[in-house]
């Protein structure tokens, strides 16, 4: 039976006289099965090591998120409970004390203490660790875009506590907690990380399947952490992680019976995956925005002249045909940087015609830039990795921008995700990338801060504004959740007129799964809540 659990609103901004996080957890009747049973899915090869603060791609994510418990944890819902944390307070949304149940281990026996948060923010903070989830403690004392610097902010009072001070109040900082860059780590990591990251020791409900548990390009086997005790406690034995090359063969497996859970359905299914998985579907809205971006290191797209030609593009795009057509329902053409299961999101938002598709004014734009530096035969490419079931929408996107504009417009397929991850990272781009986003924690913020930011990890194409991180910081640090919001929609605005990515349209999670799983639940974030799967 499907079951559609999903969240539409964030963690309000609490009153500055008594910011308290406290825990909760529903007291349903455990579903019953095969607590030795396997459960099988769909993923990709991380891109790299499995260091949390390193981590921040679906890939690794799916794998970091089931192996370590940080001081929170989201529900299926988006709400945020304690996991580690027994209270995380502040009386003015700046100096936080955070309190840890005691109890908790790490697979290998360590003890979870204070500092095995404290430290692990510090690595990941630090400038010359070079973590791409860095930019998440720039709010905390000492921090440093600019030379090694620790974290001040940050002081061990014992085993179970330690205290946050922030650069700037931030009210509803607790909601970020759960995200992997603020998992602990175990004093064995630092003898060897590198080591570390290819078998990682981790605190939460699953844990590696012992060495060479992951097998680079195939797959991943988790199995249970028979030592946790947290609110994630798993119905099942396991979670094979299975690295597809195509969703093509991923559902092919699923319809075989030799995969469980999927959650991405190819576009090639969406006519039939309700038929061929009768009552074991799920088409609901997630936090995922699509968009791709133009690398303002390439010619003609910087300055007076690039701002022009993404106006141009991004009107040039008909969203509606393509995500009725291609998509058949799964998807709804953006109307700003978010997600409309994000509170505060806005399909009104000052500039959002340049959303719309207006193939006159499109051709206009690209003349006006033509004026300052002619195009010429430069093609036009949209990078995208093949297996992620892309290659339908990217050849839409394009033939509407040669339609229109009259250039000449194709996808570039990279084999994996990990590889055009690859070229992103080294600026090796000769056009236009596939640049979807699927939020960390269920916060405007999130689509924001670490995709536009300078210097943020996720801001890989070179966007630099300081009126928008000025709005932005604003936003961040605002003390009630109307003004958060308004700020977060004017920094919207700019990007808006800015476009360093062009939104597309907001996926839905769509899923399936074999009639050997139950109790099948998606996030928020589309993510499967494996612990909560059934099998036999």
């Amino acid at each position: 039976m499907k079951r559609s659990r999903i969240g539409f609103s964030a963690v309000a901004l609490l009153s500055a006289s008594a910011l308290v996080l406290a825990g909760c957890s529903a007291s349903e009747a455990p579903a019953e099965g095969d607590t030795a049973a396997i459960i099988t899915t769909n993923g990709s090869e991380p891109q790299q090591s499995l260091i949390p603060t390193n981590t921040t791609e679906t890939g690794g994510g799916k794998v970091i998120t089931s192996i370590f418990a940080g001081l929170v944890s989201y529900t299926a819902d988006g709400d945020v409970e304690n996991e580690v944390a027994k209270s995380i307070e502040s009386k003015d949304g700046q100096k936080w004390t955070v309190t840890l149940n005691e109890g908790w281990e790490f697979t290998n026996g360590e003890p979870v203490t204070s500092e095995s948060f404290v430290k692990a923010w510090q690595y990941g903070a630090l400038l010359s660790n070079a973590q791409s989830s860095s930019y998440f403690f720039d709010n905390i004392e000492g921090f440093s875009y600019d030379e090694d610097s620790e974290l001040t902010g940050l002081e061990v009072v014992s085993d179970t506590e330690f205290t946050v001070n922030l650069i700037n109040p931030e009210a509803d900082f607790p909601l970020r907690l759960g995200y992997s860059a603020f998992m602990p780590l175990p004093e064995a990591a630092w003898e060897d990380l590198d080591a570390f990251g290819e078998n990682p020791i981790g605190n939460g409900p699953y844990m590696l399947d012992g060495e060479g548990a992951w097998q680079h390009d195939v797959q991943i086997d988790l199995v249970t952490n028979p030592d946790y005790d947290g609110v994630r406690a798993p119905l099942n034995g396991g979670v094979s992680i299975i690295f597809y090359t195509s969703q093509d063969a991923a559902y092919a497996d699923a319809l075989g019976g030799n995969l469980d859970i999927l959650d991405a359905v190819p576009d090639s299914a969406f006519q039939t995956y309700k038929s061929d998985f009768p009552d074991r579907w799920v088409n609901q809205p997630a936090a995922i925005f699509q968009a791709f971006n133009m690398p303002y290191y390439l010619d003609h797209w910087s300055g007076e002249e690039g701002e022009l030609r993404r106006a141009a593009i991004s009107m040039a795009i008909d969203r509606q045909e393509i995500t009725n057509v291609i998509f058949q329902g799964t998807r709804t053409p953006a109307t700003d940087f978010t997600s409309p299961v994000i509170a505060g999101h806005s399909d009104s938002l000052a500039g959002a015609e340049v959303l719309e598709f207006n193939p006159e004014e499109a051709a206009s734009l690209w003349a006006e830039a033509d004026a300052i530096s002619p195009y010429g035969d430069t093609v036009f490419d949209v990078a995208y990795n093949a297996d992620g079931g892309h290659q339908a929408w990217v050849d839409a996107v394009a033939n509407s921008i040669s339609n229109t504009l009259g250039i000449e417009a194709v996808g570039k397929a990279y084999p994996t995700f990990a590889d055009a991850l690859n070229d992103r990272d080294a600026k090796l781009l000769t056009g236009a990338t596939r640049a979807g986003w699927q939020a960390d924690y269920p916060s405007l913020y999130n689509f924001l801060g670490p995709l536009y930011v300078d210097g943020a990890g996720s801001n890989k194409e070179g966007y630099s504004s300081p009126r928008f991180e000025k709005v932005l910081a604003e936003g961040a640090s605002a003390s009630s959740v109307e003004e958060a919001t308004a700020k977060y929609q004017e920094a919207q605005e700019i990007l808006l007129a800015d476009l360093p990515s062009i939104p597309l349209w907001y996926s839905n999670v769509v899923g399936v799964w074999s009639d050997s799983v139950e109790n099948v639940v998606f996030g928020w974030d589309s993510v499967p809540l494996y612990h909560e799967v059934t099998k036999g």
